[in-house]
């Protein structure tokens, strides 16, 4: 009650323990007898008095005075916070600068959502959330399960969570059953369709012990079904590869599995997903990619694919098109696809650096690291979010819209995760709206619209299924994107004041008139409609007489 009556400002004032001299304190470190505050109470008191407030308010708290905010902000206290809220969390699951009130924060603000398409009511549903997950860092939906994996590394596999209650509509099951499909687990992929009914098998980049030598850790990909989270393939490489991300791309026959490196190289092997559950050994060839062979000053950051391309960053864009109408939607034509060398790497011009992307089938989304969003590919039914229904063949910026939190492309459509004042944080949406896709736009829009989403707290990621929009939110105070400011030169001119429009309009008029007597005739209007003197207005219309009588006989419009 005490920190509670602080916080709300009830009358009552903290001082900072260093203010006037050791005497005029009390005992226990507090106020002196003279001061209108409470009643002394020594620091470790008021740290385990804190540590039983929520963290909403013990961070409310922290934002009332300086001693306050050193008090709420101790390691101590945060400490307490996330032993009450995950019992179990262990050391060695923390890391950063700040581990227990990052690990606090992350607990407490993870949770799983999503919000069916069909049906009249919108409302948005939460899952089982996992007790021992330590916060939410990525999530992959199929068509029954879902995968999540946490900062501590360990997958979870939230067996059965979706159920279908009537024909066309989804829920979550709340009796679901989690269980942990793998640990020291470091990213996990499938297939890269926007449809989670192609999703078979998942596979699983993680960092295990090797048998020959003890305490040396090698990186292997393990593939484990989907349907019933069994194991059915593994692959370890050399202890001396260490990756990071791994991304599929390909139809099921050949599928092509990109493998990142902590140096920023890119190695690849073809997987033939019909023989995997095959009770069989055999041997496949990691060869490094022609991106890297081709740049090999260049390290990727980060990489990103569907069913036919891949995109790799390097703080520029390199882009793989393996499909030649992929290729025409994405740059309108057909002039350099050569169908013999499908992994030679094309670059996309940007005038800033690419911190993130999003790839749909037949479009793509960039972010800079000024926040611009930059679309390109085909615009059928609007899904660039421009305006219009033009392709872009080059990154076009899509003007309103800075700074989103997460970009998502689907089929026919863009999804735009945003926070800003005048919006709150909401869900935008352009493109096909057919089957619900964009909830409250059934007919679709060509512009990035608010959507009617109950978007929670602390949404970090989106993601989009034929039946369903998932938002995943975990806040981590170390994450987020951090971009930076415009610079001055880059900004984009200000707008245009209602004289300086009304002049264009007027001289846009102007340049309609077919001849240049009309336009004349225009004029001559416009200095009637002046406030100026008598005698200023004959001087003008002396003038434009004079022109008159001077132009040639059939003079063309643009001589004037």
């Amino acid at each position: 009650a005490w920190g509670a009556g602080l916080g709300r400002g009830g009358g009552r004032r903290a001082v900072h323990p260093t203010a006037g001299n050791g005497a005029a304190r009390g005992r226990d470190g507090g106020a002196g007898p003279g001061h209108p505050g409470a009643q002394p109470r020594p620091r470790e008191r008021l740290d385990h008095i804190v540590s039983f407030l929520p963290v909403r308010d013990a961070v409310a708290l922290g934002q009332t005075c300086r001693y306050l905010r050193q008090a709420c902000d101790s390691e101590g206290v945060w400490r307490r916070v996330c032993r009450r809220l995950c019992p179990r969390l262990r050391q060695e699951g923390t890391a950063g600068a700040r581990p227990w009130k990052r690990a606090a924060i992350l607990n407490y603000t993870k949770g799983l959502y999503f919000q069916t398409f069909g049906g009249r009511r919108r409302y948005l549903s939460k899952s089982v959330a996992p007790l021992l997950s330590h916060g939410y860092r990525k999530f992959l939906p199929t068509k029954e399960h879902v995968f999540v994996l946490d900062h501590g590394g360990t997958l979870f596999f939230l067996r059965n969570a979706l159920v279908s209650s009537a024909p066309g509509h989804l829920q979550w099951k709340r009796a679901c059953r989690c269980v942990v499909l793998c640990r020291s687990a470091k990213d996990f992929t499938t297939d890269p369709r926007s449809d989670a009914g192609y999703r078979k098998y998942v596979y699983v980049l993680a960092a295990r012990e090797s048998a020959a030598g003890a305490g040396r850790v090698c990186d292997c990909v393990e593939v484990y079904l989907q349907s019933s989270g069994q194991r059915v393939f593994k692959m370890t490489f050399h202890a001396a590869m260490r990756f990071r991300q791994l991304v599929l791309v390909g139809q099921e026959t050949e599928r092509a599995l990109l493998l990142l490196t902590e140096e920023g190289k890119i190695y690849s092997l073809l997987v033939n997903e019909t023989q995997l559950d095959q009770p069989r050994s055999y041997t496949v060839q990691l060869a490094l990619r022609k991106v890297s062979r081709c740049l090999p000053h260049l390290a990727v950051r980060a990489m990103t694919s569907n069913q036919s391309s891949a995109a790799f960053l390097t703080g520029a864009v390199y882009f793989e098109v393996h499909a030649p109408g992929v290729y025409r939607d994405l740059f309108g034509t057909l002039h350099a696809f050569d169908p013999l060398d499908l992994q030679m790497p094309l670059a996309l011009g940007l005038p800033a650096k690419v911190v993130s992307c999003a790839l749909g089938y037949n479009h793509l989304g960039l972010l800079d690291e000024f926040g611009r969003l930059f679309m390109q590919g085909s615009n059928r039914y609007g899904q660039l979010g421009t305006g219009d229904k033009i392709d872009r063949g080059e990154p076009t910026l899509v003007q309103g819209l800075k700074c989103p939190l997460d970009v998502w492309c689907g089929l026919n459509h863009s999804l735009a995760l945003l926070c800003c004042r005048e919006l709150g944080q909401a869900v935008l949406g352009c493109g096909c709206g057919a089957g619900g896709r964009l909830p409250g736009w059934p007919k679709g829009s060509a512009t990035f619209v608010k959507l009617q989403v109950k978007v929670p707290l602390c949404a970090s990621r989106l993601c989009s299924t034929r039946e369903c929009l998932y938002l995943l939110s975990s806040h981590d105070i170390e994450g987020g994107p951090a971009y930076r400011e415009l610079p001055p030169s880059r900004a984009p001119p200000p707008p245009e004041s209602p004289g300086a429009q009304a002049c264009e309009q007027y001289l846009s008029q102007l340049q309609g008139c077919p001849t240049l007597a009309g336009r004349l005739a225009k004029v001559r209007e416009a200095v009637g409609a002046l406030p100026l003197p008598p005698c200023q207005k004959d001087f003008l219309w002396e003038a434009l007489e004079l022109i008159r009588r001077s132009a040639p006989p059939h003079s063309p419009p643009a001589c004037s």
